[in-house]
Formats: structure tokens, sequence, C-alpha cells
């Protein structure tokens, strides 16, 4: 959800640079200390891979929401598909359907009632698209 979150306000309010977003972060991980650590690193990749990439994410999101060009999008809908398109393009070790899933719950718990059939629909989309299995990772996570 802290992704999201970020994902969100990045919409909304665009930073200067990739630098400023890092700083986000490291200051959340700082501010929360050691046990929290894991968990803004997790966020920070994925709110960074999806910004890296938005110029990518943001054709798919043009290209499968029909009818509704991106500037239509309500900005917590945007930010939800932003990340799970992320996801399902460019992390190996997550599993589409997972990305999916927990768009949908995302969605249900932080947009309104109407927006998990149009979550669900776009991404529906961008899954057939994809050349890769939708229920296993492509990689195990090590480490």
């Amino acid at each position: 959800m802290l992704t999201v979150q970020f994902l969100y306000a990045w919409a909304v309010n665009p930073a200067e640079s990739l630098r400023e977003l890092e700083q986000c972060f490291d200051e959340f991980a700082e501010c929360y200390g050691s046990e929290a650590k894991e968990f803004y690193k997790f966020a920070r990749e994925l709110a960074i891979g999806t910004v890296e990439n938005l110029d990518v994410i943001d054709e798919l999101i043009e290209k499968n929401a029909t009818n509704w060009p991106i500037q239509r999008i309500a900005k917590v809908d945007l930010a939800i598909l932003r990340l799970a398109i992320y996801e399902m393009l460019f992390r190996d070790d997550i599993p589409p359907i997972v990305s999916m899933n927990e768009a949908i719950e995302l969605g249900k718990e932080l947009s309104t009632d109407e927006s998990n059939r149009f979550l669900n629909g776009v991404l529906d989309n961008v899954k057939a698209s994809l050349n890769r299995p939708t229920r296993t990772p492509r990689r195990k996570v090590t480490g």
C-alpha cells in the first residue's frame, strides 16, 4: 500500500528527480527503525522501478483502458494500475496473477466500488499479452 500511496502522490505532484524519491523512502526507513528497513527497501524498489518505466507502463494503460484516456483515470486507480503493470512486466519474482489480485484488493480498499471492474479489465488485457506464466514466478527470490 505504501508504494501505491507514493505513486498517487507522484501522479498529483511529480518529484523533480528519482533522487528525491529515493530520499523520501530513506527518510521513512530511518524514522521507523531497523525492523522496517526491508519493508521500505521493497516498497522503494517497486516505486522507483515503476517511475523509471512509466513511459512503457502508461502506453500499456492507454492501449488497454478502452475509452478512458489516461488523464481521465482517477489518480488512485492510475497508481494501482501503474504498480501492477510494473510488477507484471518487470518483476519476474512476482506472478502476474498475484499482482492482479493485489491490485483488485487495493482498489477495494482505496477506491470506489466501480473501480474494481475497471482495474480488472485493464489488467486482464495486459495479462493476456504477456509472454510468461501467469501463476508462477519466472525466477525465485534469493536471499
